[in-house]
């Protein structure tokens, strides 16, 4: 029977993919830890209880059919393993680096909650897409039958590639437009190679160039063309930009003690995985090189700035979260990963002042009474201040939304007191007619799977207008 492969969690031990050691990882970008062999993979599926409600699918934005896969997988019938895994992912070996699993599936896995440790899904989810990638199974985007009619999709993020993925296999013409010499973007500028190998994200991108999309790189809306000159050469528009705008360090001192805002300096970092010449790298200023850095925020690329400093041969890296670390928003296991490789987190603080000489003097905090969110408020401790030396301060407080009207020379497109654009809750259309939004850019900085769901549902409302708009046209002539 299928299911005696199944329901091995109480004998069978949880195990992720080994990690390097810390000293070793800690020399390069590569990824910190291999990919199953096929029998820990299978074994590893095999500990899933097939619950009656799966919660890691709930809890998964884009809903993958988590248990099916994973019996699958136990069962050692790999390839359709990785179609089911496809079947609701345009990157599923991607959301199985990146994602937060200890936030989402994994966290939510029944196994979990009994004490036997969740089933390891992000890996398995790794691993199968890997493998087909290897076996060939990976089939080229084919594109439905020519509908005559094209789209422009502003941003070549995962929401943005995501959409343009279902378009162009809908039988649209599909231009993506992106600012970058390079398609993906956070996927390929903003994660460092420990997390996502940049090969990974590449591929896909040529599948999609393979399969007849065409990417105008190095273009900007707003310089190269408006929004209005691509609503005229297109018959429907996406915004998918993504929100870029570093937040603003509103401390003594900062806008003169040279403070780095997060994306510059992971974004410098990536281009020299790629071999690119990059200035303002090579002469230290994006180089953490020899130097006491200090890193400001508690969220996910706060981590990926602090594990990159590492690899760069810092001096120290020290991180300041103005909470403490259950309160903080980034992985767990993206603090225990940097915590292994010499990052020392001082929970609790935030700077107050930047002083001559490199000197941060911080403040310590405490949690007060819940904020309007629910988590409890930092206030600042009594206990006063005291100073750090820092030779990099890196700023990693979120991100917000660009001025997209007047960017772009579209006053009339609606957006909210956060600049992020608003949308029909049903349609996903903007203010403007046929100029629909996904990702970030409407919701504000979030997950990289929620971004591969947006463009995966604004890809479906998109095709519905489309085709009310070819029949409204044809019936009109």
């Amino acid at each position: 029977m299928a299911n005696d492969h199944m329901l091995k969690f109480v004998d069978r031990g949880q195990a992720y993919p080994v990690k390097r050691a810390a000293d070793e990882r800690a020399d390069d970008f590569r990824e910190i830890a291999d990919r199953y062999a096929v029998p820990t993979a299978e074994d590893q599926a095999g500990r899933c209880s097939q619950c009656g409600v799966p919660y890691c699918s709930v809890h998964c934005p884009l809903h993958n059919h988590i248990p099916d896969w994973l019996r699958l997988t136990a069962e050692g019938r790999l390839r359709e393993a990785y179609e089911l895994s496809n079947a609701t992912s345009t990157m599923p070996e991607i959301c199985g680096r990146i994602c937060p699993q200890d936030r989402l599936c994994e966290g939510n896995c029944v196994i979990e909650f009994s004490g036997h440790g969740a089933v390891t899904i992000g890996s398995v989810e790794k691993f199968i897409t890997d493998t087909a990638w290897e076996e060939g199974w990976v089939e080229p985007l084919v594109p439905g039958p020519a509908r005559g009619q094209s789209v422009a999709v502003i941003g070549a993020g995962p929401a943005g590639l995501s959409a343009a993925e279902y378009l162009r296999g809908n039988g649209y013409d599909v231009h993506v437009y992106d600012r970058h010499d390079r398609a993906g973007g956070l996927l390929t500028y903003g994660i460092p190679g420990f997390k996502l190998e940049k090969p990974v994200v590449m591929r896909r991108v040529d599948r999609l160039k393979a399969g007849g999309i065409v990417f105008h790189h190095g273009f900007a809306v707003g310089e190269d063309a408006t929004l209005d000159a691509l609503r005229q050469r297109h018959d429907a528009v996406l915004i998918a930009t993504g929100v870029y705008r570093a937040r603003a360090l509103d401390v003594p001192g900062a806008a003169d003690s040279g403070t780095l805002a997060a994306l510059d300096y992971l974004t410098a970092s990536n281009r020299k995985g790629f071999g690119d010449a990059v200035p303002a790298f090579d002469d230290g200023s994006l180089d953490a090189a020899g130097k006491h850095v200090v890193v400001i925020g508690g969220g996910d690329t706060a981590m990926d700035c602090v594990r990159t400093a590492i690899r760069q041969g810092a001096a120290s890296v020290k991180c300041l979260y103005r909470r403490d670390r259950g309160n903080m928003p980034g992985s767990q296991r993206e603090v225990g990963h940097a915590e292994e490789e010499g990052v020392e987190f001082i929970w609790l603080s935030a700077p107050a002042a930047f002083e001559d000489g490199g000197v941060v003097r911080a403040r310590k905090m405490r949690l007060g009474q819940p904020d309007a969110s629910g988590r409890r408020a930092p206030e600042p401790d009594p206990a006063g201040d005291f100073t750090l030396q820092a030779d990099l301060v890196i700023k990693a407080l979120g991100f917000d939304a660009e001025d997209l009207p007047t960017l772009w020379g579209a006053p009339e497109l609606g957006v909210s007191r956060w600049g992020t654009v608003l949308v029909d809750g049903k349609t996903l259309m903007t203010s403007l007619d046929g100029v629909f939004a996904a990702g970030d850019i409407v919701r504000g900085a979030s997950l990289v799977v929620w971004a591969i769901r947006d463009g995966r549902d604004v890809a479906a409302t998109m095709h519905r207008w489309l085709k009310a708009k070819a029949t409204s046209g044809r019936v009109a002539a």
